[in-house]
């Protein structure tokens, strides 16, 4: 079949195979021509470094979850264990973007002699924490890092059996701001309606700790976190302009409620020697990011400006900074006053911001974006579902089946 695509609402519908492996074969060599030989002190080589060497990721297969796994792989040399919900292919229907990410990053590690597992399912439930544990049981005995980089519309409690649905709104009065979509470059004015009923924690109970603990405490109910095992979760704040659909809504109420997690769990870890972290993130096209309106309005702006001051990072390059310069690099890890881990320092940067906050007000509604990188934004959207690569013909007829 031909594989083209489809975006609605911002949502990417198929994923081509020959690109996904495009995309991972270049992040994997990134990171292991860094890690090798660098001399850039920002990405510095993995030599000297005490890298993870057994690691769970919870949510692999894109974005910074797969980041993880390809820098503590391919920089590290780490065994790792991913767990993701992804749609497998058919004739007639593409996989979605992470089922052709993971299938050839197991490729790859299998050429590096690295080893590599993969489950797909709801990581939510308990049935796949028990798959998970048995397999680091029978292939790892025990794991020193567990990522946690999972997002998601819904969430089923595997104690109750309430399905919990997760949305993106203010709290208290709707909001409206400019946007830009990936399919035009016209500005627009967004409203969005606020949270109504349990939307609010309904949102917590998705996308805050609650199942990052639960993970935790199972892991470490059955003896399988090593000690001194880290963990870290993802998450973003950004700048005031986004702040009403993002800090101060119903999803900035499930990141509070994350770095609370974070708390409680060092404290679960300390009697090994362990720690928990949030890690705050630079503003990235992600499958996640893409559908928050305003956000896209707000990347375009930013990645011109940061491109022009030569600070631009894609997931992996942030994961490897994080990994090599802040959680697993000499002496104290660096945090903020709330205990968080932060790269998302370039970005927030008050040059950066204010570059970004005075092209904004030359934005209008109806008129095309000016001073913003809406190409590079959409490109990057493009090339995390396989699409947008030059040299690759999309007008072939692949099986949507192979990788």
């Amino acid at each position: 079949m031909v594989i083209t695509q489809k975006i609605l609402r911002n949502v990417s519908l198929s994923a081509h195979p020959a690109g996904c492996r495009r995309s991972v074969e270049e992040q994997v060599g990134w990171v292991k021509a860094h890690a090798r030989q660098s001399t850039d002190r920002c990405y510095p080589t993995t030599d000297g470094l005490t890298l993870p060497k057994r690691v769970l990721i919870l949510g692999g297969s894109t974005g910074y979850g797969l980041s993880s796994r390809i820098v503590t792989a391919f920089g590290g040399g780490a065994a790792t264990i991913s767990v993701s919900f992804e749609r497998e292919p058919s004739e007639t229907r593409t996989a979605t973007a992470g089922w052709y990410n993971t299938k050839v990053f197991e490729e790859l590690a299998e050429r590096e002699g690295l080893a590599a597992f993969s489950l797909f399912g709801d990581a939510f439930s308990d049935s796949i924490k028990q798959q998970t544990a048995d397999l680091i049981t029978e292939e790892l005995g025990q794991v020193d890092l567990v990522v946690y980089s999972l997002a998601s519309p819904m969430r089923v409690d595997p104690k109750t059996g309430v399905t919990y649905r997760s949305v993106l709104k203010p709290i208290g009065e709707p909001f409206t701001a400019l946007s830009v979509g990936l399919e035009s470059d016209i500005v627009t004015e967004a409203t969005i309606e606020a949270a109504e009923g349990t939307q609010v924690e309904e949102t917590v109970r998705v996308m805050g700790g609650e199942d990052w603990i639960l993970w935790l405490e199972y892991l470490g109910e059955r003896n399988l976190l090593a000690v001194g095992c880290k963990t870290v979760a993802y998450s973003y704040i950004g700048p005031a302009i986004t702040y009403p659909v993002y800090r101060e809504g119903t999803i900035g109420r499930a990141k509070e409620h994350l770095e609370a997690s974070a708390k409680e769990l060092d404290r679960l870890l300390a009697p090994i020697g362990g720690r928990a972290f949030v890690s705050v993130n630079k503003a990235l096209v992600t499958r996640a990011s893409a559908v928050i309106p305003v956000v896209p309005l707000y990347m375009a702006l930013l990645y011109r400006v940061m491109k022009d001051a030569d600070l631009h990072e894609q997931c992996t390059e942030q994961i490897y900074r994080l990994f090599t310069t802040i959680l697993y690099a000499d002496g104290p890890i660096p945090t903020d006053g709330e205990g968080r881990l932060r790269v998302d320092d370039w970005e927030m940067r008050s040059d950066i911001q204010r570059e970004v906050e005075a092209r904004w007000r030359f934005q209008r509604e109806g008129e095309p974006i000016t001073g913003g990188d809406l190409e590079g934004v959409r490109a990057e959207y493009d090339q995390i579902h396989g699409f947008g690569y030059p040299d690759i013909d999309y007008t072939a007829d692949v099986d949507p089946r192979v990788v």
